[in-house]
């Protein structure tokens, strides 16, 4: 049996009038998607449990199997884990967006400083490593905004340590959220200090934003697991580290940025070329989620619309030419509404199309219901709800019964 899971990041969202009271995935042209919707098993999935953030890193954590509230510790020692840096269990990996913030610097602007180019951005990461690096405080350079800053040997117990990502307060006055609790007031320093190191440069880039501060997981294998051993595909340092951690070969796919310039054929193609050495793959696209915290709706359509032609058809079509035993899920981790630009938590659609039989009794009989498309209002009317987004993977493996 071929295992495939493709995520749309961030494909979770609102109805608007101007899509003539249609939710972004309902108005958004996606026919290979409501293909899977009215031939395979649709339903509504919690991936974010309560009182966690409804960030990437919970969303698909849970995506993988994993129970959040059992093995989350953080963002950053994911991304750490993509990039091979190893940490030990006194040191804390923090995430540090180059960001743009207001002339003053009292308001965010962007979060992404423009999606700034990687060229560039490893740059002053370079020049941020040298005026501001420490023995015990190192900076990474990753991709475009995406970077990571390691404080070794953490003097002090940061239970408490508070910390907002960035994209959760787009043109929000930043004092109230700037770094609180113990540890504190060396993550302010950092920030503040960084605006001089940064402003003759002349960039969009002003500032940096620490953020997602965790310290390294324990977590099992899919292969202690479950016997599943795969791959992993994104464009993203998280989801490559949450890869490492679940112990799947992560394959870096030339061109690949997290946007909509990313390489959807060069993804297809080693989604296909792993399949053929092994039995599972995780495959993540971003775009969607960046263009909801852009605010474009156009951009966002856009983003599903490239989803669906470019990863989901071209997979979804070989998968079914080439395999005789195989299981495909779409979904997505969470919403990112263009009206709020910010995470949210709410069940998102999800579907599991089979070349065997889907045994429905510990999801529910009503899924036999005719549905018309993948999007949140259809997949809400099916009665196929999972309260738990860590049990879908293993219902998954579990409730597959072969053809005799």
């Amino acid at each position: 049996m071929k295992y495939v899971l493709l995520v749309g990041d961030g494909m979770g969202d609102y109805s608007y009038d101007e899509l003539d009271g249609k939710t972004v995935l309902e108005y958004a042209r996606t026919p290979h998607l409501d293909r899977l919707a009215r031939e395979g098993l649709l339903g509504l999935v919690e991936t974010i449990p309560e009182k966690f953030p409804p960030g990437s890193d919970v969303g698909n954590l849970s995506l993988l199997g994993y129970d959040p509230r059992k093995y989350y510790t953080g963002r950053a020692p994911l991304e750490a884990a993509s990039r091979g840096i190893t940490l030990s269990e006194r040191d804390l990996a923090l995430r540090c967006n180059l960001v743009t913030l207001s002339e003053d610097y009292r308001v965010m602007r962007d979060y992404s400083a423009g999606h700034i180019a990687t060229a560039e951005a490893r740059r002053l990461i370079a020049r941020l490593a040298r005026e501001l690096g420490e023995k015990n405080l190192e900076f990474y350079a990753g991709v475009s905004y995406r970077h990571l800053l390691v404080w070794r040997d953490v003097p002090v117990e940061l239970e408490g340590l508070q910390l907002t990502p960035p994209h959760e307060i787009p043109d929000a006055p930043i004092e109230k959220y700037l770094p609180h609790g113990p540890g504190s007031a060396l993550l302010r320093d950092l920030i503040k200090r960084s605006w001089e190191v940064l402003a003759p440069e002349g960039s969009p880039a002003n500032s940096i934003w620490l953020w997602g501060a965790g310290r390294t997981p324990q977590m099992p294998t899919l292969k202690e697991r479950f016997g599943l051993e795969g791959a992993v595909i994104s464009a993203v340092d998280l989801i490559k580290g949450l890869g490492v951690y679940a112990g799947l070969r992560v394959i870096d796919v030339p061109g690949a940025t997290g946007y909509l310039d990313t390489n959807y054929s060069g993804k297809v193609q080693a989604a296909l070329d792993a399949l053929a050495q092994t039995d599972f793959v995780y495959l993540h696209v971003e775009a969607p989620d960046e263009c909801g915290h852009q605010g474009r709706l156009d951009l966002k359509i856009r983003a599903i619309e490239d989803f669906d032609a470019r990863i989901v058809g071209p997979l979804s079509g070989e998968l079914s030419r080439a395999y005789r035993d195989f299981t495909l899920v779409v979904t997505t981790d969470h919403y990112t509404p263009v009206r709020d630009r910010v995470h949210v938590a709410a069940p998102v659609p999800f579907v599991v199309l089979s070349s065997s039989v889907l045994s429905l009794s510990a999801l529910s009989n009503s899924a036999l219901k005719k549905v018309e498309g993948f999007h949140e209002r259809a997949a809400q009317t099916t009665g196929v709800y999972i309260a738990h987004g860590h049990e879908l993977l293993p219902k998954v493996l579990s409730e597959l019964v072969p053809h005799s």
